[in-house]
């Protein structure tokens, strides 16, 4: 059943009532101000497509029910039957819509729906190939993609922050779209264009608009800078490191054009001799590499540029590259020897193309002596002689500098570390012994014992002598010494050996360090000796058993009553009882007993004073 009176189409009917919802959401449909609440018990709605109206609700007695078809699990009736609601709202259900009451006097009510959807962010693809600036025609810039919107958006490109617009033969904007099934527009657009050198670092991106219920909106894509070909105008040259260069840098020297792609490059260096320009061999980027950089590169260098599209050549201004040194750094007199008490003069001089500062340092401590050129030593001793160090440096060039190391001999005979050293050692142990001594001119070292002997030379002056050697009985008597002599004299260390029986015994080979001054110890360790502990033991032992027999015999006697007790005869003595017989004898002494003499026999007594001769003998029964 139809509408009764004003189908869709004819001319007499208002305009409809405007309904606008996003997709998702929920239409609410009223049937119009103009109706009672009284003829809403009563009424029919309709759907139109094509202009032919389909029955979708009908309430009957303020009651409703869906027809079959598309709407009928999604309508409802809401606000007391006044308002029928579309739920779940898809671009197909834009159309209008009507409802009619049944009574003859009612009139109909056209409701238009509008539905919108946002588009996605919209996503844009850069030609990545690149657009000459000598094309004919517009080429392809970037492709931008608006997905699933309703209604189709509109496009708007833009470069740097201005929106481009058609214009014949240098821009064209290609739009086109797609219904998806779901009824939503994806919206493809792509934008050609001539362009020229400038357009190198051009930004371009595009803009979607489109309508909600809400008013209108607006999405934009990320910025895409296209590669623009262009051929160079013209080519230069760049250094790096920027500044004052020096001797032992690494020096990059490249070309650089304006065209792109640049052109193959190629740096020439001007010789000397003939003023000719010639090429150098350059890495595989072009790249000139100085490392480490040195005075000889110095000199006047260019670039050139060959554009293999065009095969036009392009020739840069020619640039000096000045290498900054120091160099021949020498000393006057370079092999400088005195007497001792007497003057000296040092003369330090160097090559530099800038102007040059001298220091004096010692070599030993590092200490600044002198600054000059000139280092003055008066009245030379001994132990000032030895390594200093002339450097010659550049104040305009940070860390340009050079040095030159010269000795000083000071004629004397030899002069020794140590006169003499007390070392510790054990026997059987094998042992290195150490003596240094310095003189000019330089000495040598012989050693009073057989060994193996080897020297190191610690300064033009000084020699260091190292001896191998088993510590045996002998040595230990007759300890060590080294004889240090030149044309000049002669000096000695005397080195004592001294048994270390207070360290652990059982390894066989032991040093001393070779760098052992004045306070030399030793590390040895001793093979075991298991006799003459042996030898030892027994002689303790032996004089406690003598010891206890004869308290035996003094106490036999004692019971006897023939032994006389101190000085006004005899006295009685009182032992206490005792379960067992028993002898304890202690003896206590600040020495071992074999360093006794097996306790002091009557030819060698040492006593304390008030010391009557006993050990301290305890007796006990």
């Amino acid at each position: 059943m139809g509408p009764r009176s004003g189908v869709p189409g004819e001319a007499e009917q208002p305009e409809p009532e405007l309904v606008e919802v996003e997709v998702g959401g929920t239409a609410l449909l009223k049937c119009g101000p103009s109706h009672s609440q009284g003829n809403f018990g009563h009424v029919d709605w309709f759907s139109v497509h094509k202009e032919k109206p389909t029955l979708i609700f009908r309430v009957h007695q303020g009651l409703g029910q869906s027809q079959p078809g598309e709407y009928q699990h999604r309508l409802s009736l809401q606000d007391k039957g006044t308002t029928l609601a579309l739920a779940h709202i898809t671009p197909h259900d834009e159309r209008i819509f009507l409802c009619q009451g049944k009574r003859p006097q009612s009139q109909e009510h056209r409701i238009q729906l509008r539905v919108y959807k946002a588009p996605e962010e919209p996503s844009i693809q850069v030609n990545a190939v690149g657009i000459s600036v000598n094309s004919q025609e517009p080429e392809e810039v970037a492709t931008c993609v608006g997905r699933n919107g309703y209604p189709v958006p509109q496009v708007i490109w833009y470069k740097n922050g201005r929106p481009l617009k058609e214009e014949k033969n240098r821009v064209h904007i290609q739009s086109s779209q797609i219904v998806e099934s779901s009824g939503l527009y994806t919206l493809q657009s792509v934008l050609k264009a001539q362009l020229v050198k400038e357009d190198k670092d051009a930004q371009f991106y595009c803009e979607l608009n489109y309508r909600l219920p809400s008013g209108n909106h607006m999405k934009e894509s990320k910025e895409v800078t296209v590669p623009v070909f262009y051929p160079a105008e013209k080519v230069w040259l760049e250094v790096e490191p920027v500044g004052m260069l020096k001797e032992g840098d690494r020096v990059e020297i490249r070309c650089l054009a304006d065209g792109n792609p640049p052109p193959h490059f190629s740096i020439s260096k001007q010789n000397l001799s003939t003023r000719e320009m010639e090429e150098e061999t350059t890495d595989d980027n072009g790249i000139l590499v100085l490392e480490p950089a040195q005075k000889e590169h110095s000199g006047v260098y260019e670039c050139h540029g060959l554009d293999l599209e065009t095969t036009t050549s392009l020739q840069s201004d020619q640039q000096e590259l000045l290498v900054n040194y120091v160099s021949d750094v020498r000393v006057r007199p370079a092999a400088p020897e005195s007497q001792e008490g007497s003057s000296l003069t040092l003369t330090c001089e160097a090559e530099s193309n800038q102007a040059i500062e001298f220091q004096w340092l010692r070599e030993k401590t590092g200490k600044l002596l002198q600054k000059g050129p000139v280092l003055q030593l008066y009245n030379l001793k001994r132990e000032e002689g030895g390594g200093y160090r002339c450097v010659a440096s550049v104040p305009s060039v940070p860390g340009l500098n050079r040095t030159q190391l010269v000795n000083v001999a000071v004629f004397g005979s030899p002069w020794m570390t140590v006169k003499e050293r007390k070392v510790w050692v054990k026997e059987n142990t094998v042992l290195n012994l150490s003596c240094e001594a310095s003189g000019h001119p330089r000495p040598t070292i012989s050693w009073n014992v057989d060994g193996m002997a080897s020297e190191q030379d610690q300064d033009p002056q000084s020699v260091l002598s190292i001896l191998n050697v088993l510590v045996t009985p002998e040595l230990l008597e007759t300890g060590a010494e080294c004889v240090a002599s030149n044309s000049l004299g002669k000096n000695t260390t005397i080195i004592f050996l001294e048994l270390d029986s207070n360290r652990t015994t059982g390894l066989s080979t032991s040093t001393v360090s070779p760098h052992a001054k004045a306070n030399s110890t030793s590390t040895e360790k001793k093979l075991p000796e298991p006799e003459s502990k042996g030898v030892v033991i027994v002689a303790v032992t032996v004089c406690i058993l003598v010891l206890a027999v004869l308290g035996a015999v003094l106490y036999f006697f004692y019971k006897k009553g023939k032994l006389p007790c101190g000085r006004s005869g005899k006295q009685e003595i009182t032992l206490p009882p005792s379960p067992k017989s028993e002898f304890v004898v202690e003896v206590k002494s600040d020495k071992l007993p074999e360093e006794m003499g097996l306790l002091q026999g009557s030819n060698g007594d040492k006593r304390a004073p008030g010391d009557q001769g006993e050990k301290y003998i305890d007796l006990r029964h």
